[in-house]
């Protein structure tokens, strides 16, 4: 089933720059065909994505199906005037996706960045892999880098509650009573936080984008 899945889509056309973005155009006009034909050229990496963690066949289409549920989400949340490329967006989410339900699905709380972090990024991004290529590696750590530097660049108090939420995997509730201050507030630190992380890496990762 996985083999003539993939047959399949060998037969997916891929999209020149200039007919993406005028597709992208058509769907932040409310344009569905666009749409549905955005998310057929992005099957492939899905497929891709889920086979680099060499699983059985019955799993890799579990995996397939919840990088389904993170292509569209990153659909949604794509903004194609900010120059960043939708593969190298949605990656992420995609990855973080099948992560999570990896995580929930073992019971062994695998710790993760929350995509929503940088556009995606999860922790297992971060981490060498052994099916990663010396080239993935690389770039892995280069993305690790750029996140540790900007997590450093925060004020002490959201660089504090995004360790501890994110890479610490501890509830939100427990990190206010830890820094004495309301829930409520610790939302606002995580948001402000994550917003400035967002904006230190954003050039980085279009100049990414463009090697």
């Amino acid at each position: 089933m996985l083999q003539s899945y993939l047959e399949e889509l060998r037969k997916t056309p891929l999209l020149e720059p200039a007919e993406e973005r005028a597709l992208w155009e058509r769907v932040a006009g409310g344009d569905l065909e666009a749409h549905k034909c955005l998310m057929t050229a992005y099957q492939p990496l899905v497929f891709k994505i889920a086979t680099s963690f060499r699983l059985g066949e019955a799993e890799t289409l579990e995996l397939i199906q919840e990088g389904m549920v993170g292509l569209l989400e990153a659909a949604e949340n794509y903004d194609y005037t900010r120059q960043v490329a939708f593969s190298l967006f949605a990656s992420y989410r995609i990855r973080g996706s099948m992560v999570d339900f990896l995580r929930k699905s073992s019971g062994q709380g695998l710790l993760y960045l929350d995509s929503e972090i940088s556009q995606g990024f999860t922790l297992s991004d971060a981490l060498p892999s052994l099916a990663a290529t010396p080239t993935e590696v690389t770039e892995q750590n280069l993305l690790r880098e750029k996140v540790e530097q900007a997590m450093h660049r925060l004020p002490q108090k959201e660089q504090q509650v995004l360790q501890e939420m994110y890479l610490e995997d501890r509830p939100a509730q427990a990190v206010a009573d830890a820094i004495d201050v309301s829930l409520g507030h610790v939302y606002r630190l995580q948001k402000q936080g994550v917003r400035r992380i967002r904006g230190m890496l954003s050039r980085f990762m279009h100049d990414f984008n463009k090697d």
